[in-house]
């Protein structure tokens, strides 16, 4: 039965799925260290160290837990991909998946923020972030791999594909600014205590000047600095806020979309891994894989770092973050036509070899945030700029190139293995986010105990843009050897033959 083509309304009913969990993705991606690994200046806030913050062998409680959950869910990825290529079910292979998993996953991203006792460092919270974690990167890998899945399905031409990658990038981008307005809701919520109260929850005045010295304790007692009472409550309840919109999003594709009209929803024979394996049996495959593993360390680095960067390097308040990141999301967007345009004409490899190098430009940039005399705003808006190129090409384009493989790979083959080609991507680079959570946790660390404003202060978070730059260059180096020509060529030749049969 001949499939019907997508119309771009039906792309951007499945790209709101995206801006769904692109929120939970961006809570756990951009607070979860920040939550649970606080720097001084939060703890002055009001924030409790729920978890152990010393090391063990050099590594981090949350950095181990996150890393961990990364590489469960990297494992995870192809088995849920494997299942959802050879499920037989009255609605499809992916649409099934996506309703089962959406309320789970929005349920466990709240959960990892509810530490069970209230006291300081306790084991008990590291066991229940640890269980809770696990659920949340076996809930995202349920719905994000089958509705990878369905992009090369609803994008069947070169320029549907482009497209919807415009699309659900776009959803992405604002998707991820909401997360990035955590603390800004948050503030809505926090109760602020008087500056007496405030040095009494603090452990008084002489602790103070102890923990986070003279010049903090002045602040305090003079009402420039706030410590609240209810600093982590406020932080659940807006997460718990921005879940119940994120579940609402991520069930509308999978309720107004009837995957058999658009979709090959023939099953598969080949057990998971050996499919997986066949599916890294593609050289050009292989390239690009590699180049996003580069990329995904880098960037993950960059992510988990921002709200640092900005506090910390920079100066600024946390609630700076979403500001900036608004400001990096509406230049991307203006960048968006452009990109979409400037791939169709010129093709991928090009675009996204670029956005490599600018990419390392903008995390070097990031680097030596605080040692050039420019005002932290400043700063900030020079960094979300320079950004904000990058962010619109690798946004959009690399959906599109995984796609562009798996139709080669099915030409080639005869097999529909869509969900583990992107199921084979996220194991890929999921490995390399888990290596980026144990870098970034564990370097972050460095000059930890120097007093703010002291030289040396933030040493370990500046170390983390500088690695995050010397993997993005290599990352572009490795993308140059990519065949864009060869997988195009053979689509295309694969296209123009079954026209002409039809024609026939």
């Amino acid at each position: 039965m001949e499939k019907k083509i997508a119309s771009n309304k039906i792309l951007w009913i499945f790209a709101i799925g995206q801006l769904g969990w692109s929120i939970l993705a961006g809570i756990i991606s951009n607070w979860l260290v920040f939550f649970f690994q606080p720097t001084s200046e939060e703890i002055a806030h009001g924030q409790t160290a729920y978890i152990p913050q010393g090391t063990f062998i050099g590594l981090t409680a949350i950095g181990l837990i996150t890393a961990f959950g990364r590489i469960f869910d990297a494992v995870t990825d192809p088995m849920i991909a494997g299942k959802s290529d050879r499920l037989r079910h009255r609605l499809g292979r992916r649409i099934p998946f996506m309703r089962f998993a959406a309320i789970p996953f929005g349920v466990v991203t709240v959960l990892i923020f509810v530490s069970p006792i209230a006291e300081s460092e306790n084991p008990v919270n590291m066991i229940a972030l640890f269980v809770f974690a696990m659920l949340f990167y076996l809930c995202m890998t349920a719905y994000c791999t089958p509705y990878n899945a369905l992009i090369p399905e609803l994008g069947r031409t070169q320029n549907a594909r482009i497209n919807l990658s415009t699309f659900i990038s776009v959803t992405y981008f604002f998707g991820t600014a909401v997360a990035y307005l955590v603390p800004n809701i948050a503030a809505f919520f926090m109760t602020g205590l008087s500056p007496q109260d405030a040095m009494q929850r603090l452990g008084g005045q002489e602790s103070v000047v102890s923990r986070f010295g003279s010049e903090m304790s002045e602040k305090i007692l003079s009402g420039d600095f706030t410590v609240y009472s209810n600093y982590a409550e406020a932080y659940r309840i807006t997460i718990g806020i921005l879940a119940g919109v994120a579940i609402i999003c991520m069930l509308i594709p999978a309720f107004l979309i009837d995957e058999n009209k658009y979709a090959d929803t023939t099953p598969t024979d080949t057990p998971a891994f050996k499919s997986l394996a066949a599916t890294f049996r593609n050289k050009d495959f292989r390239l690009f894989v590699c180049s996003d593993i580069l990329y995904w360390i880098g960037l993950t680095l960059f992510q988990t770092g921002l709200s640092f960067y900005i506090t910390v390097l920079m100066g600024l308040e946390a609630t700076w973050t979403f500001p900036l990141f608004a400001i990096m999301t509406a230049m991307s967007l203006v960048c968006y036509a452009p990109v979409n345009i400037l791939a169709k004409k010129l093709g991928k490899k090009k675009l996204i070899s670029f956005a490599f190098m600018f990419f390392a430009v903008t995390f070097l940039v990031t680097a030596f945030a605080g040692i050039i005399p420019i005002p932290g705003v400043a700063y900030g808006i020079i960094v979300a700029v320079l950004a904000s190129i990058p962010m619109a090409i690798l946004g959009i384009l690399p959906q599109a190139v995984v796609a562009d493989n798996s139709e080669a790979d099915k030409i080639d083959t005869g097999e529909s293995r869509q969900g583990m080609f992107y199921a084979a991507r996220t194991f890929a680079f999921k490995l390399g986010q888990s290596l980026a959570m144990l870098i970034f946790t564990s370097i972050a660390l460095i000059n930890s105990e120097v007093p703010i404003g002291q030289p040396g202060y933030g040493l370990g978070y500046r170390l983390t843009a500088i690695i995050a730059t010397v993997l993005c260059l290599l990352g572009g180096f490795v993308f140059f050897r990519y065949n864009e020509k060869g997988v195009i060529g053979k689509i295309t030749s694969a296209a123009s033959e079954n026209k002409e049969e039809n024609n026939a």
